[in-house]
């Protein structure tokens, strides 16, 4: 499977070129082109928690119930993926280690890849995101998608990261979720809100935009129905 990113950062999308029988796994309602020969189907059963219990899970972390499944007629077939949300994508080769990504920033992956539901805690219940998020592991290429550009940070230590601008971090990495000033009070007067303190070795991705925040933002200045 070869993946190339074109538009970024801000309106990307991916042109995925698979070989002859080769499948592409991908979050439902993403595609937006594909070669006539390439078959589409959709899936209950995706990673070690498959089936319909893993399907629940992924609804439950604000995923699709289904997952779009694409396979090759011929070598060369082409399928165009997008994200709902203008921003950026992360091609991120996995090499037999876990992967954590924020619920809503799976794309794609190769059927090599699993996805696990993954739960967090209940202190994420607190920070106005999802407390499931998905674990990603295997062998093959993932598809990681951003609102706004992505930044990635060599984690050797501390690092904190507001909770809203996490993408994904590697597994190697353990966090604690924890108030941004020094008093609750302070910290969502400043509208800091919470954030996440990452310690070890291994990389955070980020994104430069909030869709809470921008959610909020927005949906102040609509009209009252």
């Amino acid at each position: 499977m070869k993946v190339e990113l074109l538009q970024q950062p801000d309106s990307a999308i991916a042109c995925v070129t698979l070989d002859a029988g080769e499948e592409v796994i991908a979050e439902a309602g993403s595609m937006i082109a594909m070669d006539a020969t390439v078959s589409a189907n959709t899936t209950l059963r995706q990673g070690r928690s498959g089936g319909i219990f893993g399907s629940v899970g992924r609804v439950l972390g604000g995923e699709y119930l289904f997952l779009s499944v694409f396979r090759s007629g011929k070598t060369g077939d082409e399928v165009w993926l997008a994200p709902k949300l203008v921003g950026d994508l992360l091609v991120y080769d996995m090499q037999g280690q876990d992967l954590i990504v924020q619920s809503g920033s799976y794309l794609a992956c190769s059927s090599s890849v699993n996805i696990d539901l993954g739960f967090q805690g209940l202190r994420s219940l607190f920070s106005g995101e999802s407390i499931f998020w998905l674990t990603i592991s295997g062998y093959g290429k993932a598809l990681i998608t951003s609102f706004g550009g992505i930044y990635e940070i060599d984690v050797d230590g501390e690092y904190i990261v507001d909770t809203g601008h996490i993408v994904a971090f590697e597994r190697s990495l353990s966090f604690s979720i924890n108030k941004a000033g020094s008093s609750w009070l302070g910290a969502f007067l400043g509208g800091e809100g919470l954030v996440c303190h990452f310690r070890g070795q291994g990389k955070v991705y980020c994104q430069t935009h909030s869709p809470r925040a921008f959610g909020s933002f927005i949906g102040s200045r609509l009209p009252a129905r």
